[in-house]
C-alpha cells in the first residue's frame, strides 16, 4: 500500500491491491469536516469529572468464599480443549475448560490453542500465560497438567484431524449444560480416560450452573490467566512512560536503558493520567460489516472482493443498506469518528492517548484525521523500541495481550466497536471498578448520519445518551456472558 503526503484536511490516495491483477486507488478523506473542524477548535481544559475514579457502587469481587468442596481422590480422567479464535476468545474457553473439568472431575491438560487463520499466530497457551501462577492458583479447584502422560501421549491435534477417533467429543451444543458433559462426555472417560472436545468455543451455558462453578470461572479469568513476565514488563514500562511523557526526551539520549528509562523513584513529575482507544479496524472486520467508509467505488470493490473471497459473500450485514446499518449500530466506528467521539466527552488535545489495535485498514492515512484531534497519541511503536518489540513481532496473540494489560492499567478505557476484547475487558474492569466507556453504537451512528448537526447538538446528544455507560455496574441477564456481566455471580452486594 503506497500513499501521497498531504496537507491537513486534504484527501490521502491510498493504492490497494485487490487481487493480483488490479490496483486501484481509494481516496481517504474526513467524512464528517465540519465537526472535525470544530474539534480542532476546541478549547484545552479537559473536564476535571471525566477523569475522576469510579466511586464505591456497593459491589465487591466475591470468588474465594472458601466453602467449595475439596478436589476429589480420584481424577475420572483427563480433559482435552481445542480452542480457536483470537486471544480474547481462548481466553473464554481456557475458563470453560475449567468449568468443564470441574464438573466432571476431570485432569485438564492446558488447553491447545489453534492457529487463527487470520492472524496466522502460533503461540501456545505457554508463550502468552504464566503457566506456573494457572496451575497454582487453582490447585485447590481441579487438577491441571502441563502434558498427557506417556500411555496418553498418542492424543494429539494431528491424530484427531486425520480421522474420526472414538476419544474425540465434536458434538458439543453451543452453550451446553453441564447435564450434557455428564451424561456425554463422562462415558468417554470412564471408557477411555481421556476425552478431546473439540470444537469447543461458546460450548459452556451462563445459565443454570452451580454458584461454585460459575465463580470459579471468573476466578480462572480475574486471577488464573496472568501474562508471561515479559509481557507485563513491557506493560509496565508502556504504562509508566504514559504516565510521565517526559521520558522521550530521555530515550533520545544515546546509550539509555530504554526498557529502564522511567522507572526511577525520584522522577520529580507528577505520574499523568491516560486514557485508552481499544480500535479495532482491520480489513477483516471492515468487510464483514458490509458498511461503507468513504473510499468511493474502489473501497466498496476491494471490500466486496474480500467478502467474496473470505465468505464466499455470504455475510448478513450485505442485505442492508449503509444508512440502516448504522442508524442501529451495526458499523465500526472508524478512526476518525472515534477522535470526534473522544473530543465531544470532553478529552482535549493534551489527553495522553494510547492506541490499542493490530492493523488499521488504510493505515496511517485512515488513522490521521484522529491523530490531529489527538496529536499525543501513542501506540506500541512509538512508546517502546524495536528492540523491546522483537519477542512480540508479527504474534497477534502477544501484541494483544500487551494492548490488554495496558488497558487494565488505564485510568480509562474505551472501544470503538463491541467484540472479544471489548466484552472481556468490560467485563475484567468492572470486577476491578474502573471507569469503562461504552459505546452506544445505535445513537452514535443517528448522529453521525446528520450531516448538519452542530457541534455544540453533538456534545449534548453524546453526553445524555452516556450519562450511565460509564463504568456502572450492569446485572447480568439470562443468556449474557458472565466474562463481560461478572455482577451477581461473582461479585457481592456490600
Amino acid at each position: 500500500m503506497v500513499k501521497f503526503k498531504r496537507k491537513r484536511h486534504q484527501p490521502v490516495v491510498v493504492f490497494c491491491l485487490i487481487d493480483s491483477s488490479i490496483v486501484e486507488a481509494i481516496t481517504i478523506k474526513p467524512r464528517h469536516l465540519s465537526l472535525l473542524k470544530s474539534a480542532l477548535q476546541r478549547s484545552s481544559g479537559e473536564q476535571s469529572e471525566l477523569w475522576r475514579p469510579m466511586t464505591d457502587q456497593g459491589w465487591s469481587p466475591c470468588i474465594d468464599l472458601g466453602n467449595s468442596p475439596p478436589i476429589p481422590d480420584k481424577t475420572e480422567g483427563y480433559i482435552q480443549v481445542f480452542l480457536d479464535g483470537g486471544l480474547n476468545q481462548q481466553r473464554m474457553g481456557i475458563c470453560d475448560a475449567v468449568a468443564v473439568a470441574k464438573i466432571l472431575n476431570a485432569t485438564l491438560v492446558i488447553p491447545h490453542l489453534e492457529v487463527n487463520p487470520v492472524w496466522q499466530d502460533s503461540s501456545s497457551f505457554v508463550d502468552i500465560f504464566d503457566v506456573d501462577h494457572f496451575i497454582d492458583a487453582l490447585k485447590d479447584d481441579i487438577r491441571v497438567v502441563r502434558e498427557l502422560p506417556e500411555e496418553y501421549s498418542w492424543s494429539t491435534r494431528e491424530y484427531y484431524g486425520t480421522a474420526v477417533r472414538e476419544t474425540r467429543v465434536k458434538t458439543a451444543p453451543v452453550h451446553a449444560s453441564a447435564k450434557w458433559y455428564i451424561e456425554n462426555v463422562s462415558p468417554v472417560l470412564q471408557s477411555h480416560g481421556i476425552a478431546a472436545i473439540s470444537p469447543f468455543s461458546h460450548r459452556l451455558s451462563f445459565d443454570h450452573l452451580p454458584a461454585d462453578i460459575q465463580r470459579l470461572r471468573c476466578k480462572v479469568n480475574f486471577q488464573a490467566l496472568r501474562f508471561v513476565p515479559h509481557i507485563t514488563s513491557l506493560g509496565d514500562a508502556l504504562v509508566s512512560r504514559l504516565r510521565n511523557p517526559s521520558w522521550r526526551s530521555s530515550k533520545e539520549r544515546k546509550n539509555v536503558d530504554h526498557l529502564g528509562d522511567m522507572t526511577n523513584p525520584h522522577s520529580r513529575q507528577e505520574p499523568g493520567k491516560f486514557a485508552v482507544l481499544h480500535l479495532r479496524f482491520d480489513k477483516d472486520m471492515a468487510a464483514h460489516s458490509a458498511c461503507d467508509f468513504g473510499g468511493g467505488k474502489a473501497e466498496k470493490l476491494a471490500l466486496a472482493k474480500y467478502r467474496q473471497m473470505i465468505w464466499q459473500g455470504r455475510v448478513l450485514n450485505s442485505q442492508f443498506t449503509d444508512e440502516e446499518l448504522r442508524s442501529q449500530g451495526r458499523c465500526p466506528l472508524t478512526p476518525e469518528e472515534m477522535g470526534l467521539l473522544l473530543a465531544a466527552f470532553g478529552f482535549d488535545n493534551n489527553t495522553r492517548l494510547y492506541l490499542a489495535s493490530h492493523k488499521v485498514y488504510g493505515g496511517e492515512a485512515r488513522i490521521s484525521a484522529l491523530r490531529q484531534v489527538f496529536p499525543r497519541m501513542e501506540d506500541k511503536r512509538s512508546l517502546a523500541s524495536s528492540e523491546e518489540r522483537a519477542r512480540i513481532k508479527g504474534k497477534a496473540s502477544l501484541l494483544a495481550a500487551l494492548d490488554y494489560y495496558v488497558s487494565m492499567h488505564s485510568d480509562i478505557f474505551i472501544s470503538a466497536s463491541p467484540g472479544n476484547m471489548h466484552n472481556a475487558l468490560v467485563g475484567h474492569r468492572t470486577f476491578e471498578n474502573l471507569k469503562t466507556i461504552r459505546p452506544n453504537m445505535a445513537l452514535i451512528g443517528q448522529l453521525f448520519l446528520n450531516k448538519s448537526i452542530t457541534w455544540v447538538d453533538f456534545q449534548q446528544a453524546l453526553g445524555e445518551g452516556h450519562v450511565n455507560r460509564q463504568g456502572q455496574i450492569r446485572l447480568r441477564k439470562p443468556k449474557q456472558s458472565i466474562y463481560t456481566y461478572p455482577a451477581p455471580d461473582c461479585m457481592c452486594h456490600v
